[in-house]
């Protein structure tokens, strides 16, 4: 099954969707039979690569309020976030331009990284306050997932994969995408947002059973004594 995510590393509900679509794959016994690629999205591509702006002072002239509610309205996405294991923390958090992100992303894909370094991209983001926009932060972080950095340093410098993450933004625009996470099922199937739980399991359920896709046994506990081939471990 091919599920296609499109997301921005820093839409905080991309990060929860994720969550949610791997704990529905693990849930339905799915697990190994569906292969999802994150698509490119950029929420905001004229945000500086420096910048230094807090996520408060950036909602708060986005929105024309003060600090305080700003503060008060992120609280819910916290608590959202807490629900699929998340630990979010905006106080540490500030504006990043993500098309660096993004690009090296397209290459760990074609390194059989692009899950691993995606994954490391947000944790670093929603959970450590990392600059995600700096190209020293994500030399670390591709390092960190098993990635070279004499070539993250060249793709940084170059202007390569650009073009694979603007077909991704192409087609967001031709499926009529606004907003993300957005997710597509088998060119089938879609959802928007991060939506209750039981709308991602269900959704996994129906394709892979359209698919004729049968469900891994799902193992309780680690392995216990057993005998086996005429031997007992005994």
């Amino acid at each position: 099954m091919k599920v296609e995510v499109w997301s921005d590393f820093v839409c905080p509900f991309c990060y929860i969707g994720k969550k949610q679509l791997e704990k529905a794959i693990q849930d339905t016994g799915y697990i190994g039979q569906v292969e999802v690629e994150l698509k490119s999205f950029l929420l905001d591509p004229t945000t500086l690569e420096d910048s230094d702006e807090s996520i408060y002072e950036h909602l708060s002239k986005k929105y024309g309020m003060p600090i305080d509610e700003v503060k008060k309205m992120t609280n819910s996405v916290v608590q959202r976030a807490n629900e699929v294991g998340l630990q979010y923390n905006f106080d540490e958090l500030k504006t990043a331009n993500t098309l660096k992100a993004h690009r090296l992303s397209k290459w760990a894909y074609s390194k059989g990284k692009g899950i691993e370094f995606s994954e490391r991209v947000f944790h670093a983001y929603f959970i450590e306050g990392k600059a995600i926009g700096k190209e020293d932060v994500l030399i670390k972080l591709a390092e960190e997932v098993g990635l070279e950095s004499k070539e993250v340093e060249e793709i940084l410098k170059s202007n390569r994969f650009s073009e694979e993450v603007e077909k991704d933004i192409q087609q967001a625009q031709i499926y009529g995408i606004r907003g993300v996470p957005f997710f597509v099922f088998e060119n089938k199937y879609a959802i928007s947002g991060a939506q209750p739980q039981e709308l991602f399991k269900q959704t996994v359920k129906k394709v892979a059973e359209e698919k004729g896709l049968k469900p891994s046994l799902q193992m309780l506990g680690g392995d216990g004594d057993i005998c086996s081939d005429g031997h007992c471990d005994i």
